[in-house]
């Protein structure tokens, strides 16, 4: 096809936009741009090919179809007018408003098909089912999902009345009522296809134009509530299990004694830990068992896993094995979902078995398994959980007593028994006392707001004097006791006997008659604690002792090895 030649004349703010609009068109070529006035049109603004000049002389040699004119007064469009041939055709300024108006409109159309486009294109994308309908219930659109979900091919439903195909639908609905549909359980009319459907009014200029409406198959619906559901349960089951994890509070450090039984314990707790054997704690209640296991568990390769205590005399019997092993939704009434046991939240960690000699033989029995195989199945399940757990057992009872019984599984004291620890009691290392005092008086200022310096040495005699049946545990309730009641910043023995009634008929001739070897050691002990374990302070020491340094290097010398002073 023949190019159009076009001539452009008149001011340069003018002929600018013409020129930009026309230079893009296949079907003409611009073999002129003429200035009028003192306008300024640049030559790089419309490149080379195309001349740019203030001479209007161009216009009467020049080859032209058409010359546009726009922002000239009347008269200079007629000297122009007069310039060029008469079979030229002459645009003048209202023609060219009126392009303007046209290509505007052209442009806002093409602007409208691509937005159209890009919408067909992201409704052709989704996954669920789309079906709109004009005001008169008109189908006038389906996306492939419709087809997907329902079967019905797009030139079937395309054209198509919703008031007729499906009446009862959604769409059909929100048209009849102009509101909002939410959640319809239906069938979709000319299908089985049973599907959930919401759907809404398309408004425009405030009046309802059309609806449409959003479904998915109700199989699709199901599932995607089955999964909900799976993942709440999950979520529930570890927020449940992360409200229960705990892990260990205590360390070696929190231990103190320095008696060579006491130490002994300790070093064999401390080697103990280092491996993923079998612990048994055993000991008078209130010795330490608790605080051992925690420490234990702290100094091993599994520190940074749960520690789980469970202690087998609070919990009834028939909730025992629940409690160990969890149980399954529905095994039990009331059993509404399911439940993790106490292994099972142990997994990777430590689980601490408090009073294992008061479990029954039943159960005894099934937490041999355990030990043995390192798996379970839930009460009421039949899926079997393997764990990794290391299991430290304690317990105030004599065993082998309760094995002659009959009321303890020998096995099972085997099994457990595999590092066997016994913490002596507090009556055997009575030479720690001024060590826990001052520990748990320093404990108790923090928890009371007190500030009791220490015991008094008559109040120490009275601690030394006492067999201290409830052993660590017994201790520091009676200083807690005392530190309640008074106010004064050293416990003397009058306070013990005044609110402590296991002190009340305690007299000089009730202390114990203890070898002099071993009060020296104690005596030596308590020196060091108070005047410190430099060189200087052994030298106070010595003096307040009444001997002399020697004496005192040549007396810790006789001292175990293992003694901690």
């Amino acid at each position: 096809m023949q190019k159009i030649k076009i001539a452009i004349a008149g001011q340069g703010n003018y002929i600018s936009s013409i020129y930009l609009m026309l230079k893009v068109v296949p079907e003409v070529e611009i073999t002129g741009v003429y200035c009028i006035g003192d306008s300024e049109f640049h030559q790089m603004s419309v490149g080379e090919n195309v001349p740019v000049t203030t001479e209007l002389d161009g216009l009467k040699t020049g080859s032209i179809d058409v010359l546009i004119l726009s922002g000239i007064d009347e008269k200079t469009e007629g000297f122009i007018r007069g310039l060029v041939s008469p079979y030229v055709s002459v645009i003048d300024q209202k023609a060219v408003d009126l392009i303007k108006l046209i290509l505007k409109e052209e442009e806002q159309l093409l602007e409208f098909k691509k937005i159209q486009r890009k919408l067909t294109f992201i409704l052709n994308s989704v996954h669920e089912a789309i079906e709109v309908a004009d005001i008169n219930g008109n189908i006038i659109y389906v996306n492939p999902a419709f087809t997907k979900v329902t079967g019905i091919p797009e030139h079937e439903r395309i054209g198509k009345n919703i008031l007729e195909v499906s009446p009862d639908g959604a769409l059909a609905t929100v048209l009849k009522t102009g509101k909002d549909i939410f959640g319809l359980r239906t069938k979709v009319g000319g299908s089985n296809s049973e599907v959930v459907s919401n759907a809404a009014p398309v408004i425009v200029d405030g009046r309802i134009s059309g609806g449409v409406v959003v479904f998915q198959h109700l199989t699709d619906v199901m599932k995607l509530m089955d999964e909900l559901r799976q993942k709440t349960s999950l979520i529930e089951n570890l927020s449940e299990k992360l409200g229960q994890v705990t892990t260990s509070k205590y360390s070696f450090n929190d231990i103190l004694g320095t008696s060579p039984d006491f130490s002994k314990s300790i070093n064999l707790a401390e080697r103990s830990s280092k491996s993923n054997s079998t612990v048994l704690l055993l000991g008078e209640s209130g010795t330490g068992k608790e605080l051992f296991a925690h420490a234990i568990h702290h100094a091993s390769p599994r520190r940074e896993k749960p520690f789980i205590k469970v202690n087998c005399a609070a919990i009834p019997e028939n909730l025992l094995e629940s409690e160990f092993f969890g149980y399954a939704k529905g095994a039990f009434t009331g059993a509404i979902k399911s439940k993790i046991g106490k292994f099972e939240l142990a997994n990777g960690g430590t689980i601490f078995l408090d009073e294992i000699g008061d479990m029954s033989l039943s159960l005894q029995g099934k937490l041999l398994r355990v030990l043995q195989e390192m798996e379970f199945e839930r009460v009421g399940g039949n899926l079997t959980i393997k764990v990794d757990v290391r299991v430290i057992a304690a317990t105030n009872r004599n065993l082998r007593d309760l094995i002659r019984q009959g009321k303890f599984r020998e096995d099972l004291y085997y099994r457990l028994n595999v590092v066997e620890i016994t913490i002596p009691p507090l009556r055997h290392h009575k030479e720690d006392l001024p060590m826990l005092s001052n520990s748990l008086i320093i404990k108790l200022n923090r928890k009371l707001g007190k500030k009791v310096i220490g015991l008094s040495r008559d109040a120490e005699e009275a601690l030394y004097s006492y067999d201290w049946p409830g052993n660590v545990r017994e201790l520091e309730n009676a200083i807690e006791r005392v530190m309640v009641t008074v106010d004064d910043e050293i416990i003397t023995k009058e306070n013990l006997i005044q609110h402590v009634s296991q002190f009340k008929n305690i007299s000089e001739k009730d202390l114990d008659l203890i070898p002099i070897d071993r009060m020296e050691q104690i005596l030596i002990r308590k020196a060091l604690l108070k005047f410190g374990n430099t060189v200087e302070g052994k030298k106070i020491a010595a003096q307040a002792l009444n001997i002399s340094l020697a004496t005192l290097y040549n007396k810790l010398k006789k001292g175990r090895p293992e003694n901690k002073v």
